[in-house]
């Protein structure tokens, strides 16, 4: 996939005070991409830069080889964002809402608005009053006035701040399908680790103004030749001297072991307990979640107070 977004050490100083610290990486067509970080670890300072609501200190942005700063028109019509909340007028429909910003931009069509609606599912609402939608209608209704241009980057800061499960269930879904469906490189920041998990293919991790790592979410665990299992057994301290005994690293966990071994091993482990008439009722792989990595990271990579 094409990078669409690049970053070349990006460092924001205010006041002598370094608050963005070289970043550097990029985001492909048709991913939705994560920042993620603490409240206050420049997530949104990132955002502004990008869309150029803020200069950078030093370094380079590029939105489809187009520079923010040699070249910002080209370059931020590529691009439709939500940096906090969507400003919508409350009294209008969010379809005259909608009528509203395509005033600003050139040749947009009745049948460019209906397929923003259609994308993001408002199809049903769009004629009534703002003021009548839920927070995540009025996100939706924002990403829609969003996609009018036909953004090849959308760009969204904290997007399910505020909604309740539901309304964040369903912005998910949205992002992922815009991402498929437009092949849209969907750019989201927030401190939400568990919808972070769920909706992005890869995740940034920022802390106090450093880029700690660059990953995807789903990959990592999937790549490791060795594996964490959980096994429920019916004798313990047997199970574990049979283990030790042919070299796997176990370790006594609430209710079972946990036991570090590569896929093509388990029938063979599995095989070798029973043989030893140690009986196995459970035997499942364990997940490292997005936040356990995330702790890992952010405390194998202790970064000082900048001054």
């Amino acid at each position: 996939m094409a990078a669409v977004v690049e970053l070349q050490n990006v460092t924001k100083t205010i006041r002598g005070k370094k608050i963005i610290d070289n970043l550097t990486f990029q985001i492909e067509a048709g991913e939705v991409f994560g920042f993620l970080g603490p409240n206050g670890a420049g997530k949104t300072t990132t955002i502004r830069m990008i869309v150029g609501l803020i200069g950078m200190t030093e370094g380079e942005i590029k939105i489809c080889g187009r520079s923010i700063c040699k070249d910002y028109e080209k370059a931020i019509s590529h691009v439709g964002a939500i940096v906090e909340n969507p400003e919508l007028y409350k009294f209008l429909t969010g379809y005259q809402n909608l009528l509203q910003a395509s005033r600003l931009i050139k040749g947009i069509t009745k049948e460019k608005i209906d397929e923003s609606v259609r994308l993001v599912g408002l199809t049903e609402r769009i004629h009534d009053k703002v003021k009548t939608y839920s927070l995540g209608m009025r996100q939706r209704l924002g990403i829609a006035q969003s996609l009018l241009h036909d953004p090849e980057i959308l760009i969204l800061d904290e997007p399910t701040n505020g909604l309740d499960p539901a309304g964040i269930r369903e912005i998910r879904n949205h992002l992922r399908y815009l991402a498929k469906e437009k092949n849209l490189a969907i750019i989201v920041s927030s401190h939400l680790l568990s919808e972070m998990e769920m909706m992005c293919d890869r995740i940034a991790v920022i802390q106090k103004g450093k880029l700690i790592s660059v990953q995807h979410v789903h990959k990592a665990e999937a790549e490791q030749e060795k594996k964490n299992y959980f096994l429920d057994v019916n004798n313990r301290k047997e199970a574990m001297k049979i283990l030790a005994a042919n070299h796997f690293q176990a370790v006594k966990v609430q209710e079972g072991i946990r036991v570090l071994a590569e896929t093509c091993q388990i029938p063979d482990l599995l095989r070798l307990l029973l043989d030893h008439d140690v009986l196995v009722f459970e035997c499942s792989p364990l997940k490292k979640s997005l936040e356990d990595r995330f702790l890992e990271m952010t405390r194998q990579e202790e970064v000082p107070e900048i001054v």
